[in-house]
């Protein structure tokens, strides 16, 4: 995170007017003192204009195109459990691919900001997802796949008993 401030030449109140996150919060992430939500982790991306994938990515991995499972740097949301997985490789790959466990009764919301600059597909892999994207709600099961449309706020709830495993694409609108 401070990298990325550092590399666009940010203030804390920089980051946290672009971000909507406070300074306080944004120097304990910084310090490693509080581990961020997805949904403030995304508030965060947006203000980069980054992928969570790719944030990551940069912080965990190295120039490499191939991307085997056991070195796919992988954050774990402290508030929810939700598990993502970045798969692609990290460098020079013009979209990212990212696998996602979301426990039984969990959900992850993401502000508009989040997606104003992507294009991303959703396909569930296994279980069901509840996914609204603005005021649209869309039922996806197993081998459904959804192209999204214009940025909006979003959240991805699993309402079932069981963890929801889907694939999230993205590329940079362009």
């Amino acid at each position: 995170m401070r990298t990325e401030r550092d590399l666009r030449g940010w203030s804390l109140s920089d980051l946290a007017s672009q971000s909507g996150v406070s300074r306080a919060m944004i120097h304990k992430i910084e310090r490693g003192e509080s581990s961020p939500t997805a949904s403030l982790l995304g508030k965060l991306c947006g203000a980069f204009s980054l992928t969570v994938s790719a944030l990551i990515a940069r912080a965990e991995a190295g120039s490499q195109r191939l991307s085997r499972r056991a070195d796919q740097p992988v954050w774990t949301d402290p508030e929810t459990g939700y598990v993502r997985r970045h798969v692609s490789p990290v460098s020079g790959s013009p979209f990212d691919i990212v696998a996602v466990d979301l426990p039984a009764g969990a959900s992850v919301a993401y502000p508009a900001s989040s997606f104003v600059f992507l294009r991303q597909c959703i396909w569930v892999t296994e279980g069901a997802l509840s996914f609204a994207e603005g005021d649209i709600v869309h039922s996806l099961n197993a081998g459904d796949c959804l192209l999204l449309g214009p940025a909006a706020d979003c959240e991805f709830r699993n309402e079932s008993a069981a963890t929801c495993r889907y694939v999230v694409t993205l590329t940079k609108a362009g």
